[in-house]
C-alpha cells in the first residue's frame, strides 16, 4: 500500500501510534533510571548501617566532600528512597496507560486495514 492509497485519517492514526510507542518507550527509559537510582540508594543504605553511629562519613556535594552524620546522611537517602519510590509507582501507572493507548490504537489500525478493499489494478 503507497502513501497515497493510505486515507488522511488512517495516516493520523499512524502518527499518532508512533507518538504513543515513543512516549511509552520514553517513560521507559524514565522507569529504568529511577529503578537504578534505588538499587544505588538501597546499597548506599545498607552500607551506611554497617559503619557505626560514630563512624566519620562524607557526602559529594557539587564537585568536594563534605564530613556528615551518619544518621543525618541515612534519613536523607531514606527521604530519597521514599520519593524515587514514589517516582516509580507514578512511572508504573503511566507506562500501563501508554500501553493501553498503545494497544487500543493497534487494535483501530489493525481493524482499518482488515477491513480496506484491496486496490484496483
Amino acid at each position: 500500500m503507497s502513501r497515497e492509497e493510505v486515507p488522511p485519517w488512517l495516516r493520523e492514526q499512524l502518527a499518532r501510534f508512533d507518538q504513543l510507542q515513543q512516549n511509552l518507550q520514553a517513560i521507559l527509559v524514565q522507569k529504568q533510571q529511577v529503578e537504578l537510582e534505588m538499587a544505588d540508594i538501597e546499597r548506599t543504605i545498607n552500607e551506611l548501617k554497617k559503619a557505626g553511629p560514630e563512624e566519620t562519613v562524607y557526602k559529594y556535594a557539587g564537585s568536594i566532600l563534605i564530613k556528615v552524620k551518619r544518621d543525618d546522611m541515612l534519613k536523607e537517602l531514606e527521604e530519597r528512597r521514599e520519593i524515587a519510590n514514589t517516582r516509580s509507582l507514578v512511572l508504573s501507572k503511566q507506562e500501563a496507560r501508554a500501553r493501553e493507548s498503545v494497544k487500543e490504537l493497534q487494535a483501530k489500525i489493525d481493524e482499518a486495514l482488515r477491513f480496506k478493499p484491496p486496490p484496483q489494478t
